[in-house]
């Protein structure tokens, strides 16, 4: 058996939070390894709802252990928040269930405030982010004047961690003309937290390491989605993270070679929040005919996400640079009753057709999508649990995205509960 990494193959929202639930019942250990409570995952078990932003989405599963990487920035606040509601749901949430990376960075609420000025600021030129100060955050880590979980345990530290952080972010407001951040008050807000996030506090690197030694298969969550890659994605309308597989290493502290099989969850349409270029995009009857029948609503936002034809230009590029060795296929019944459905397979820019998307954005705000046509099916496939139960002009469209991507169909999704999934080939076993 093999450990799995999932991450998106589009602008995340794909449908992750499901698959992951599906594959966490053959896991001991599930790992958040990016990103922060920007990311939302919904989950429907035995009908009951659950939308999880940082926790793994692995936590609803009773005998799991669930590890918060040192990748991920914590908002420790939004945290205990999480975990408070999900008590209030019956699921138990120990530090035996539970692992904060201790050398995670966290989220305050400066980043939160600059985050949404920025946004303000750039009026009709924003990035679309959910202001919840996920950026800014990460500029501070990289910036090294971060302050991370481990930090709230010394007080002497804590201190002059405030003070560093203080002097860069006071520095801006002035110039800017705003009022400076009172370091007492958040250094007050961080001693009434901390016992709490402490309580989760560890290093995740070594309980992985010994998860995979005792033999345990270890899954790995990636959240949001290849395009939002802050490298490969369509900079700057991205995330502050990298996104692909190989973040699941680096975002763990788990060794390279014992990721194991890449699974790219892959939208039988496309959706995008917030704004970027989005060279299928559909703002006729089709596209609002997909977003209600997927619902297309961000977990965390509650924004409408925008809507468009599969693009398989854009998930062949995902699979080529995460390495994904098998896709996740999810909301094919979404596409239930169109009577004929189109394929990106390429962009044309000016006079060039090319087969990948460029990381020029002047390129990317030109790109017009070179469509194949197809035909669509009549009848229903939700709740489909066999290929038995598909039309086989779904069957047909879903070989032909396999063919177009260059990758296989690893599990076929066909409704948001979780036991309607079709398995091709199981990912644990390589």
């Amino acid at each position: 058996m093999t450990n799995v990494v999932v991450v998106g193959s589009q602008w995340g929202d794909e449908g992750k939070g499901k698959i992951v639930d599906w594959l966490s019942e053959r896991a001991e250990v599930v790992v958040r390894f990016q990103g922060g409570h920007n990311a939302g995952h919904t989950l429907v078990i035995d009908g009951v709802t659950y939308k999880l932003s940082l926790l793994p989405s692995g936590v609803v599963r009773s005998g799991k252990v669930s590890v918060i990487g040192n990748g991920v920035v914590i908002d420790p606040w939004a945290l205990m928040d999480e975990i408070k509601r999900l008590r209030e749901m019956k699921v138990d949430l120990t530090p035996d269930s539970l692992i904060v990376a201790e050398n995670a960075s966290l989220i305050l609420p400066l980043h939160g405030n600059l985050d949404r000025a920025r946004e303000a600021q750039a009026g009709k030129a924003k990035i679309g982010t959910t202001g919840r100060g996920i950026g800014p955050a990460y500029e501070d880590k990289i910036g090294r004047r971060a302050i991370r979980v481990c930090d709230l345990e010394d007080e002497a530290i804590l201190d002059n961690k405030i003070e560093r952080l203080l002097s860069h972010h006071n520095a801006i407001l002035r110039g800017l003309g705003e009022n400076e951040i009172d370091g007492v008050a958040l250094r007050r807000e961080l001693s009434i937290i901390a016992p709490d996030i402490l309580a989760f506090a560890g290093s995740a690197w070594r309980f992985l390491d010994n998860a995979s030694a005792k033999g345990q298969r270890i899954l790995f969550e990636g959240a949001q989605g290849a395009m939002l890659d802050v490298d490969h994605g369509t900079y700057p309308y991205v995330t502050s993270s990298n996104t692909g597989a190989g973040q699941a290493a680096s975002g763990s502290g788990f060794p390279v070679g014992g990721l194991g099989f890449v699974l790219g969850i892959t939208k039988a349409y496309t959706t995008r929040v917030g704004s970027g270029p989005f060279p299928t995009e559909l703002t006729d009857e089709v596209g609002q005919r997909l977003g209600e029948r997927g619902r297309e609503f961000g977990t965390v936002t509650n924004r409408q996400r925008r809507c468009g034809w599969f693009d398989a230009v854009m998930v062949r590029q995902a699979v080529k640079v995460s390495g994904i060795d098998g896709i996740a296929f999810t909301k094919l019944d979404v596409l239930d009753g169109l009577a004929t459905l189109k394929i990106c397979t390429g962009y044309r820019i000016g006079d060039k057709t090319v087969d990948y998307l460029p990381a020029s954005m002047a390129q990317q705000d030109i790109a017009e999508p070179v469509y194949e046509t197809m035909e669509g099916w009549t009848e229903s496939t939700e709740g489909a649990r066999s290929w038995a139960d598909l039309p086989a002009t779904a069957i047909k469209y879903i070989r032909r995205v396999e063919e177009l991507i260059e990758a296989p169909v690893t599990l076929l999704s066909t409704s948001p509960e979780r036991d309607d999934t079709i398995m091709v080939r199981d990912p644990f076993a390589g």
